[in-house]
């Protein structure tokens, strides 16, 4: 099969091709789940004999995947014992300007993702944020996206911060023998991070000024509840007006629907029929008085009356990302409430609540939905954080003991793999075992804390970089950019660079570090070059993501809370690609001048 070559490729690189073109087309525009979609491509690659046993599951055995993984239970550690809770809580203080505010921002949730996963760091502060904002008299749009971009920049900064640093860098151990130093970026992330803040600052008329997502459940008509008339309900035969359904306190009555589910035209002359289905906006209390008064249940949910709701079921905002499975779908005649139960009370989208009855709202991402939940619902544990994301919940553990115990370790821990006293993968496993056995978390939190999809990703991404060098892919890529940029090596840094930054708009920064590295790796061979700068300069690229809110998971947690459109990032996010871009090779050059190979 390798001796069948066709337009250069032989027959395996062509294979490869087909299949990782395949793979980021399923992940653009469908909602496959990403782990499931690198392990096919795996599948793919080792069926076909593009790769042996050994080189197709390698990348579980990567010591960057394990190193992830035990990683997690760390983070586990650190959040059961409140330590990232009371930082946040506490750190950032109160400034009296926008400036002052960016920086104090910016600043801490940088410092703690160099070390943090950014999706708990992001998740953790956004709540934080919007009081903040408010505080302020700013719209949270003005600093959400900041603080989104802070924690990929702070990423950045050491090996253990971002996934594409441990993957690239995992890679080099490979290949070459020798291992990164857990600091290795932390001088040109810090560069490339003040450039960031003071970029942000400077461009800050380009952020966009939206309305919270929350402010549309906050005023008298912000809430839009369905009612059902039940079949021995009194008041049926009544007109609406006649039994007190139509003009009601704090709210109006604004859709009907009769047996046959065609909308009737609002009026108080409108006979009650059974089974019918009253859609009120307002107060939410009001409404529930009237619901307990004239005996209406919840639409559809004759299990949960509304006294049940006012007294007894906690409220939740959620907001819809960009992997939810309830994006494009209604609630209408799913069994999303069934399953979860839980009770959909509301729908609001940029800001503004939506005038219709919920259930029959089409869902886009970043909807604000309303949810009637539980009476001991927890945010954390909710199958719902599939498809949501819940940013309301202001538990706080409480600080003791273990607090001390699970920072000791975190800082021994980077304190012991900086200075080398030992490799990170063992500094890793120490740090984990410590926060078990000193119970900063029990097993089961562990467990929970390990994402799953997210390995997988990551394993099947360093297999796919293998792939690529392995058919000769990277090889040629490698020629094509000198055969257009030539051999200056700063040149080829850069169209690199610029071309790993585009990539990871759209797709995985830890599949994007793994198909560039053996090209990256590749030109700075053919050019004479120790590869070392080059794939330094690689792990910022690839992590600066900030023109798309698909670029990075962290766009996704704050593109509901904050009202944004698709375009809002590409406004600013732009320019701060090409800003970044600047600096990265700019500092990583005189951080980490070119060497000519021996």
């Amino acid at each position: 099969m390798e001796s069948i070559i066709f337009l250069g490729f032989n027959l395996y690189a062509w294979i490869t091709i087909l299949t990782v073109l395949t793979m980021f087309s399923i992940l653009l525009f469908t909602k496959w789940r990403s782990d499931l979609v690198f392990l096919g491509a795996i599948g793919v690659l080792f069926v076909t004999g593009v790769l042996d046993a050994k080189e197709a599951f390698s990348g579980f055995s990567s010591t960057s995947v394990v190193t992830v993984g035990v990683l997690f239970v760390v983070v586990a550690g650190l959040t059961h014992t409140g330590v990232l809770q009371w930082i946040v809580k506490h750190l950032l203080g109160t400034p009296n300007s926008y400036a002052k505010a960016v920086t104090r921002l910016m600043l801490p949730v940088a410092a703690l993702s160099s070390f943090l996963s950014n999706t708990t760091v992001v998740t953790l502060f956004v709540g934080i944020v919007k009081m903040w904002a408010r505080k302020l008299g700013v719209s949270p749009s003005k600093l959400l996206i900041p603080l989104s971009y802070a924690s990929g920049m702070g990423g950045v900064c050491t090996l253990i911060g971002t996934p594409p640093n441990l993957i690239i860098s995992g890679l080099y151990e490979e290949k070459t023998g020798e291992a990164m130093n857990i600091l290795t970026t932390t001088l040109p992330g810090l560069f490339c991070l003040a450039v960031g803040v003071l970029s942000v600052i400077a461009m800050r008329r380009l952020l966009p000024d939206r309305k919270a997502p929350e402010s549309a459940f906050e005023s008298t008509g912000d809430y839009t509840v369905e009612l059902q008339v039940p079949s021995d309900n009194p008041y049926i035969g009544q007109t609406l007006g006649e039994a007190g359904l139509f003009h009601i306190k704090g709210g109006s009555l604004i859709k009907l629907y009769h047996f046959d589910n065609v909308p009737l035209p609002v009026t108080e002359d409108e006979p009650i029929m059974g089974t019918d289905r009253l859609v009120y906006a307002g107060q939410i209390d009001e409404i529930a008085d009237v619901a307990m008064s004239h005996q209406l249940v919840a639409a559809d949910r004759p299990v949960f009356t509304m006294s049940e709701v006012d007294m007894d079921r906690p409220m939740r905002m959620a907001y819809i990302d960009f992997g939810s499975r309830l994006i494009g779908t209604t609630i209408e005649g799913s069994s999303f409430e069934k399953d979860n139960d839980v009770i959909l009370a509301a729908v609001a989208r940029r800001g503004e609540r939506i005038n219709e009855a919920p259930r029959k709202v089409v869902l886009q991402a970043g909807d604000t939905l309303l949810l009637v939940c539980p009476k001991n619902f927890n945010t954390e544990t909710s199958s719902l954080n599939k498809d949501l994301h819940f940013f309301d919940s202001d538990d706080l553990p409480n600080i003791g003991r273990g607090t001390i115990i699970s920072t000791a370790i975190m800082i021994a821990m980077v304190t012991l793999s900086a200075f080398g006293v030992m490799p990170l993968l063992q500094c890793a496993f120490l740090a984990a075992a410590a926060m078990l056995i000193c119970r900063c978390c029990n097993m089961d939190q562990a467990m929970r804390a390990i994402n799953w999809e997210i390995l997988m990703v990551f394993a099947g991404s360093a297999v796919l970089g293998l792939a690529i060098q392995k058919t000769g892919i990277a090889e040629w890529l490698a020629n094509g950019i000198l055969d257009v940029c030539g051999t200056n090596p700063i040149v080829v840094m850069t169209a690199v660079c610029l071309v790993g930054t585009f990539i990871t708009e759209f797709i995985s920064n830890t599949a994007a570090g793994a198909m560039f590295f053996p090209i990256m790796y590749e030109a700075a061979e053919k050019m004479g070059y120790e590869p070392f700068p080059f794939l330094v300069a690689l792990m910022v690229s690839v992590s600066s993501s900030f023109a798309t809110p698909i670029g990075s998971p962290t766009h996704m947690l704050v593109y509901g809370p904050g009202g944004y459109r698709f375009s809002d990032f590409m406004r600013i996010g732009l320019l701060m690609n090409l800003i970044i871009l600047a600096a990265n090779i700019f500092i990583v050059n005189i951080v980490y001048p070119l060497t000519p190979l021996p």
